[in-house]
């Protein structure tokens, strides 16, 4: 039997659906694989932090994070801050949640570099830290014997990353095309329905989708980083999401949407790369208009998509409408499972159907 120490560090949606599904398959992990857990902190921005050793009553901590009472009410300790919280916490897996910060991936990065050096697998769903440190924190994770994983920043529960390292490995991500932002993508298949802009923007709030400030969505700021993501760890070169060419959905109306219905077209915002040798040719999230012939023109709302092999696109679709925090939270349990807490072993949990948007990728064998 092993056991595993786990901490959040952030407790927001995606947290609490990780730790809803932790609780879930506590039974499961023991019985079927001799794995037992306990979660011993959890950090937030607005709830306050708690540290327990002997473990933390979870469905008493979501309960308080619900009702919007501090996590303080459950422990003694004093916790001074994020970095107090993981140097203190001494957890064998770290999940780092908190706010993405698109420009110096601060203080995400900060975070998973102190756990990692402490000799923690660190999990995120944060593409700061990949964009900004991804070749220094996988060598940092490499000198310690511990993981970096971060399967669940783009595409949410598409396991993107691990199908590049894992079932192609002597291959070249030549390039890749498609869309990777699920809010704009709603907005733009209700400005079809005829809503006005700011009405599908409000639909995406009351779904849960959009933040209180969409603009991070709106204006690519979103798409641009992850396009930074794939090119940095799958194609090798670093990129800052400051260096994508980015256009967002603004400027984009109703009739403009309307017109293009008739022609047979519709907008989606386009994330793009290509590479030629160790030089990216175009990185680049901007509308463009797809044709009816085009496996994008069906994706609607928010099922997303992949494919491509060999240079030759392959196109690959599943969907699970208005999941995508669930499905994040979970991939992020499936991602810690198969690596960190197994230590190698390829456990396989349930695989629910996965939303994301269908994406062209070339890849080039190596010679």
């Amino acid at each position: 039997m092993s056991h595993y120490n786990l901490a959040f560090l952030g407790f927001g949606n995606v947290g609490r659906a990780l730790a809803q599904l932790l609780i879930r398959k506590e039974k499961e992990l023991k019985e079927k694989y001799d794995i037992t857990f306990s979660v011993i902190g959890i950090a937030t921005g607005r709830h306050g932090s708690l540290i327990k050793h002997n473990g933390v009553d979870l469905n008493g901590a979501l309960e308080l994070a619900r009702s919007g009472r501090s996590l303080k009410l459950l422990t003694s300790e004093l916790i001074k801050d994020s970095f107090d919280f993981i140097q203190k916490c001494k957890a064998d897996v770290l999940f780092e949640n908190t706010s993405v910060n698109h420009e110096t991936g601060e203080p995400s990065l900060s975070h998973v570099r102190t756990a990692l050096a402490l000799g923690m697998h660190v999990c995120t769903a944060n593409k700061g830290p990949v964009v900004h440190a991804y070749k220094e924190l996988q060598d940092l994770a490499d000198a310690n014997g511990v993981r970096f994983l971060h399967e669940s920043t783009v595409m949410d529960g598409a396991p993107i990353f691990s199908l590049f390292r894992e079932t192609i490995p002597a291959s070249n991500l030549l390039s890749f095309k498609g869309v990777l932002n699920s809010t704009t993508n709603l907005i733009l298949s209700r400005l079809e329905r005829g809503d006005s802009f700011d009405e599908a923007v409000t639909h995406c709030q009351q779904v849960g989708i959009a933040e209180t400030d969409p603009s991070g969505d709106v204006d690519g700021w979103d798409a641009a980083i992850k396009v930074a993501a794939l090119v940095t760890a799958l194609m090798g070169i670093p990129l800052k999401p400051q260096d994508v060419d980015r256009t967002g959905i603004r400027d984009i109306t109703p009739q403009m949407v309307a017109d293009a219905l008739k022609d047979g077209k519709r907008y989606k915002l386009i994330c793009s790369a290509e590479r030629d040798g160790d030089k990216i040719i175009t990185a680049r999230v901007a509308p463009e208009l797809i044709p009816s012939a085009s496996p994008i023109f069906s994706v609607e709302g928010t099922p997303l998509g992949k494919g491509g092999l060999s240079g030759k696109p392959l196109f690959v679709y599943a969907s699970t409408p208005l999941r995508l925090r669930s499905e994040t939270g979970r991939f992020i349990h499936q991602n810690t499972l198969d690596k960190a807490l197994t230590a190698g072993l390829q456990i396989q949990l349930e695989r629910n159907t996965i939303s994301q948007h269908i994406t062209t990728t070339k890849f080039r064998r190596n010679q």
